[in-house]
């Protein structure tokens, strides 16, 4: 199935693209080597809409489909996937508030998640328990009109930055998937602690911390949705996760592409610019190859998430990313390879581009687990 992008489709990717070279661009470097949060950037963005775009016009978003934000997604990538990974998860979370948050919830925290002025965070996994959500271990139990919830969760993105986010806590402990849910915690309630994780090997601009929740209490008015049907709301945005995720690897894949064929007509061997050699017009030929196939897969997700069809949205979904990672890597480990000694050093940005597509076969969902999810669909 062939794409063919709307106008409107090519001035989003345009204006991101601008923002990415103007603004992103010239100070990634710097944001990688310090570990450095890019807040004002993620401020200037979203006076773009390029902050959970997603996000209703009523509450001061853009309102733009998935198709539309997989753009905006890539193009954020493609400028730093670090300060990209930064300002695209600046509205972890929002879709559940979206969907089945109350209005107080919409109307209090979705315009200033839009505006910058707020950042949120979604609370799922835990240090045992990463694929298996089923498995947590973090407690929600009821005492009078409020839920105190008790636990650890690790790997949150924006853990320490985030204002808001929904966490997500066993309610009926011998319940398995049936007794999960959502809720809605400020991350300044009383007994909600974060611990930064800044050791990471890619994505250094964006925020990681482990969360501790001790005697966390909230009414019961910040359930999100229903009790018990976390996750099974959570279930609803699988596939837009992964066909984001997917959108990443394409953006740092074609940064990744870009600059090897920016390198390879300057840097000359033997009297010529080394891409005139047989050998390297062939790595460039099968890495722009590979990006253009990983593009149009998750394109084609993204439209099939779009179109409501929920069983081939969720395989193409894990397709999308599970090609699109995996591919990632591939074209960043050429990219190093065109440069040759240059690449292996931060003179140049392609060792940055490899060490931050590693994560995009790891988060929301790992590789093993999409290729579960893809052979379920098949028989």
């Amino acid at each position: 199935m062939a794409f063919q992008l709307s106008d409107e489709h090519r001035a989003i990717r345009q204006a991101v693209r601008e923002f990415g070279a103007n603004e992103i661009g010239p100070v990634a470097r710097e944001h990688d080597e310090a570990a450095k949060y890019p807040e004002e950037l993620r401020r200037e963005a979203a006076a773009f809409d390029l902050v959970a775009p997603h996000i209703p016009a009523k509450y001061g978003g853009a309102g733009m489909d998935l198709l539309s934000s997989v753009i905006v997604v890539e193009e954020l990538w493609r400028a730093d996937p670090g300060i990209g990974s930064a300002v695209g998860s600046a509205g972890f979370g929002t879709n559940m508030i979206v969907e089945y948050g109350d209005e107080w919830m919409k109307s209090e925290w979705l315009p200033a998640i839009a505006d910058g002025e707020a950042a949120s965070y979604s609370a799922i996994s835990e240090p045992a328990h990463g694929s298996n959500v089923a498995g947590m271990e973090t407690r929600a139990e009821k005492d009078g009109d409020e839920w105190v919830i008790n636990g650890n969760k690790m790997w949150i993105t924006n853990g320490t930055v985030a204002d808001v986010g929904v966490l997500m806590a066993k309610t009926t402990p011998d319940a398995g998937h049936k007794g999960i849910t959502a809720f809605l915690v400020p991350t300044d309630t009383e007994g909600f602690r974060t611990e930064k994780i800044d050791n990471k090997l890619g994505i250094r601009a964006s925020d990681l911390a482990e969360v501790v929740i001790e005697d966390v209490r909230v009414p019961e008015e910040n359930v999100v949705g229903e009790v018990d049907e976390g996750f099974y709301q959570l279930m609803d945005f699988f596939a837009q996760g992964r066909t984001r995720v997917a959108a990443q690897a394409v953006g740092a894949a074609q940064a990744a592409l870009d600059a090897a064929l920016e390198y390879a007509g300057e840097r000359e061997q033997f009297d010529q610019p080394i891409g005139e050699f047989q050998a390297i017009r062939h790595k460039l030929a099968d890495m722009a190859t590979n990006v253009e196939a990983a593009r149009a897969l998750t394109y084609r997700a993204a439209s099939t998430v779009d179109g409501g069809h929920d069983q081939l949205a969720a395989k193409f979904a894990s397709m999308a990313k599970l090609f699109a990672s995996e591919h990632a890597v591939d074209v960043t480990d050429e990219a190093i390879q065109v440069h040759g000694g240059a690449g292996y050093v931060s003179d140049h940005p392609v060792e940055r581009y490899y060490r931050d597509a590693r994560i995009t076969k790891i988060y929301e969902g790992t590789s093993e687990i999409q290729k579960n999810i893809i052979a379920d669909r098949l028989l």
